[in-house]
């Protein structure tokens, strides 16, 4: 039963992703209520997955403390979207450390191909605004990533069962 809420409940972040990203490309901004969804929905997810609240829950919310005063400062330094912030923050809940960084290694390639896009873009059409670079993009790609290597009932590198 568990098992069934947990598969469910990660259906329903890589949904939220999904709209986090499409959001992020058409309005550049990824919406207060959607970050907050998704920080809602972890508590129901540490439940389904057997999380102690000592050291499990703890070292969660640890890992958003860390993520948030380490992006809201880059985002201080106007590297980073606000949005953003949020939801690096709110993936942190869900995401064991070790995933987090996975997550952010699959985020900055993403990122690094999502901001050459930019560049090609700003060359080839000339385009008379700028624009921002729709970051929400790899931070959804990192997060489907980690999701589908960590909880699909098949192992995505090599077919097997999980």
């Amino acid at each position: 039963m568990q098992e069934t809420i947990q598969y469910g409940l990660i259906i329903g972040l890589a949904i939220a992703l999904v709209l986090a990203a499409v959001s992020d490309i058409r309005h550049r901004i990824i919406a207060n209520w959607l970050n907050g969804v998704i920080a809602l929905g972890a508590p129901f997810f540490w439940w389904a997955s057997g999380f102690d609240l000592w050291p499990d829950v703890v070292i969660q919310l640890a890992l958003a403390i860390g993520v948030f005063a380490i992006f809201a400062g880059l985002f201080a330094m106007g590297l980073i979207g606000g949005g953003d912030v949020k939801l690096l923050t709110v993936l942190a809940l869900w995401l064991s450390p070790l995933s987090f960084a996975s997550m952010l290694l699959i985020m900055a390639i993403v990122g690094g191909l999502v901001a050459l896009g930019f560049i090609v873009r700003r060359v080839v059409f000339k385009p008379a605004t700028q624009g921002k670079l729709p970051y929400g993009v790899a931070i959804t790609a990192g997060g489907l990533w980690v999701l589908a290597v960590n909880y699909l009932p098949f192992n995505l590198l090599t077919g097997t069962a999980a």
